[in-house]
């Protein structure tokens, strides 16, 4: 059975990244876009990571340019991100979440959550919460602002 440690992605400085570093975390993976009128979630995303980190937490972010709404390259995020917003959870380089090139990461996870908000990731900030079993818990959409999730990481984290 697939679960989130099978995938791996590159970082936004470039490096391979094993997913299963995060094996055993609660785990919130996020669509992200810089140019967005969801950007200011970052703020939310990152007091979300610094509140629970130390129970086995992480936020990993995800960026995507598929919603015109993305900085050119991965330099110009990382600065934006860590400049505007203080983000310290991981970062990714930039990655198609639908269609023909989307990352296998977001095609299972889209086809784990299924339910009612369908398998196409409909705009930027659309958040999955993983399980320390690495496997999917619940998707939310980008409306869903990130301090809203904080009582289903808190029940995943004592899981």
């Amino acid at each position: 059975m697939t679960t989130l440690t099978d995938f791996s992605a590159t970082s936004l400085d470039g490096e391979e990244r094993e997913l299963a570093d995060f094996a055993g975390q609660v785990v919130l993976v996020v669509n992200t876009a810089s140019k967005c009128g969801f950007t200011p979630q970052f703020a939310g995303l990152e007091k979300l990571y610094a509140r629970f980190k130390d129970q086995g937490f992480t936020v990993l972010g995800f960026p995507t340019n598929q919603f015109k709404q993305e900085l050119a390259d991965a330099a110009e995020i990382s600065d934006f991100c860590q400049k505007n917003y203080g983000v310290t959870f991981p970062m990714f380089g930039l990655i198609d979440v639908n269609g023909k090139d989307e990352h296998g990461l977001f095609t299972w996870l889209k086809s784990e959550a299924g339910g009612s908000l369908g398998s196409k990731i409909k705009w930027n900030f659309t958040k999955f919460l993983v399980g320390r079993d690495g496997r999917v818990i619940k998707r939310y959409g980008s409306s869903t602002e990130p301090e809203q999730i904080a009582d289903d990481i808190h029940a995943a984290l004592g899981a």
